[in-house]
C-alpha cells in the first residue's frame, strides 16, 4: 500500500491524480490533500479519501474546513500555511508526492519532499524552473526518485529507457541521444491572425483546443510560455542543453514528445490527450496499471501533424529560451514575471500582447544573480514580481 500526499488536490491535475487512485484502492491510500481557498471541493475530497491530515491556504479557509468536516463525521487534521504544506510533503508517513502546486507556491513543499527522500511525482515545473541545480541536487543527495508528470517530460522519460528511473546527475543528455523534441498543441491562436491578437480576450485564451487545465496554465498554453517553461524543466530532468531541446508544434496532441538518436531513430509515446495517463505511470512505476483512460484509435486519428513554432507568434517562447541560456536566477525571474502579468490579464488590466513585453522588460531590467540558494532565488522572485507590478502600472496609464 502506497501511501500519497496530493499538494494542488483540487486542481485538474490533483483531481485527475485522486481518479485514478480511487481505481486502485489496493495499492494507494491517501495521506494527506491541500488546496489553497477550494475548501467545498477539498472538504468533499477529505470526505471520500478519509485522509490524516489536509493544508489550506489561510486561517479562515481552514476554520471552515473543520467545520464542514466535523458536521460530515471525519476527523482529519486540518492545518494551513506553507510550514503545513511542508509538513505533509515530508511526513515520514509518505511514500510518494504530487506535487500539483501551480507556480511558485509549489516550490517551498516540493523542494521539502525531495529533501525527504520521497517519491515525488513532479506536476510542479516552476520548482525546477526556480531553482533547478538547487533541486536536482537535493533529489541526488537524498535519493529521491524524482517522476516527471507533465505529458511531455513524462513521454521523453518512457523514451530514454536507458535512464532505469533515475535522473541524470551530470547536466548532459545520454549517450546516443541527438535531440529532445518536445510537442506542443500550439494553442487556441496557433492559425489566428498574428494581427489581431491584442484583441484576444481571457476567455478565449483559456479554451484550450485539446486539454482542461486551470485558467494561468490555459494563458500560458495560449502564449507558448508553458512550453517554455518545459523547455526549462526538460534541461534540468534530462542534462541538455538549449541547443539539444526542440518545440514541434503537433496539434493533435498525441504524440507527447520524442526522443532522436545518433543513429537516426526517433521514440515517441502517444496516447489520448488525458493526463491520467502519466499519472498512473508515475504512480506505478515501473509497472503499469489501469488508469481510466481509452486506448489510442490511430485509425480515428488518421492524420498527424507538425510544425516548427512561429516566435512572432509565441514570443514568450523566444524568452524563455533565451532565459535557459542566460543561466543563474534568469529563469526565476521569467517565471515571477509571467505569473504577474498574465494574472494582470486575467483581471484585464493589460491586453494579451503585453504579457511577453512585461516579461522581456523585467528579464531585461534586473541582474541575473546566481541561484546559489533558495534564499537568492525567492529574492530574485519577490524583485522581479515587484518590477513587473511596475511596468504593468506603466502600461495602464
Amino acid at each position: 500500500m502506497q501511501r500519497i500526499t496530493v499538494l494542488g488536490a483540487t486542481g485538474s491535475i490533483g483531481v485527475s491524480t485522486l481518479d485514478v487512485v480511487a481505481r486502485h484502492p489496493d495499492r494507494y491510500a491517501v495521506y494527506a490533500l491541500s488546496a489553497h481557498s477550494r475548501v467545498d471541493e477539498l472538504a468533499a475530497q477529505c470526505i471520500q479519501f478519509r485522509p490524516a491530515r489536509a493544508v489550506v491556504g489561510s486561517a479562515a479557509a481552514a476554520d471552515r474546513l473543520a467545520s464542514l468536516l466535523r458536521a460530515a463525521g471525519v476527523s482529519t487534521e486540518v492545518a494551513w500555511g506553507e510550514q503545513a504544506l511542508c509538513a505533509i510533503a515530508s511526513a515520514p508517513e509518505v511514500d510518494s508526492v504530487m506535487a500539483a502546486i501551480v507556480g511558485a507556491a509549489g516550490l517551498a513543499p516540493t523542494l521539502a519532499a525531495a529533501r525527504a527522500g520521497k517519491k515525488v511525482l513532479l506536476a510542479n515545473k516552476e520548482a525546477l524552473v526556480m531553482s533547478g541545480q538547487l533541486f536536482m541536487d537535493a533529489v541526488h543527495a537524498s535519493g529521491a526518485v524524482l517522476l516527471p508528470i507533465d505529458s511531455e517530460h513524462n513521454a521523453i522519460f518512457q523514451s530514454m529507457p536507458q535512464f532505469g528511473g533515475k535522473m541524470p546527475e551530470v547536466r548532459h543528455a545520454p549517450a546516443g541521444v541527438a535531440k529532445i523534441l518536445l510537442t506542443a498543441s500550439g494553442g487556441p491562436f496557433l492559425t489566428r491572425d498574428v494581427a489581431t491578437l491584442d484583441a484576444v480576450t481571457p476567455e478565449q485564451a483559456c479554451k484550450h483546443p485539446n486539454w482542461s487545465m486551470g485558467r494561468k496554465i490555459s494563458v500560458d498554453s495560449a502564449t507558448m510560455m508553458n512550453k517554455g517553461l518545459e523547455v526549462i524543466e526538460a534541461h534540468w530532468l534530462f542534462g541538455a542543453p538549449a541547443e539539444q531541446i526542440e518545440v514541434v508544434i503537433h496539434p493533435q496532441s498525441v504524440i507527447h514528445s520524442m526522443v532522436s538518436y545518433v543513429d537516426g531513430s526517433v521514440l515517441a509515446q502517444l496516447g489520448n490527450p488525458d493526463m491520467r495517463t502519466p499519472i498512473a505511470h508515475a504512480l506505478a512505476y515501473p509497472e503499469r496499471i489501469e488508469s481510466g483512460v481509452a486506448q489510442l484509435d490511430l485509425t480515428q486519428i488518421a492524420t498527424l501533424q507538425f510544425h516548427q513554432p512561429d516566435f512572432d507568434r509565441f514570443p514568450c517562447l523566444a524568452l524563455a529560451f533565451e532565459a535557459l541560456r542566460a543561466g543563474g536566477t534568469a529563469p526565476a525571474l521569467l517565471n515571477a514575471a509571467n505569473e504577474v502579468a498574465v494574472q494582470a490579464f486575467l483581471d484585464r488590466k493589460i491586453g494579451f500582447r503585453q504579457i511577453d513585453r512585461v516579461i522581456g522588460q523585467v528579464v531585461d531590467q534586473l541582474p541575473h544573480g546566481d541561484a546559489h540558494s533558495i534564499e537568492a532565488v525567492l529574492a530574485q522572485d519577490a524583485a522581479a514580481r515587484a518590477a513587473a507590478d511596475a511596468c504593468i502600472a506603466g502600461l495602464a496609464r
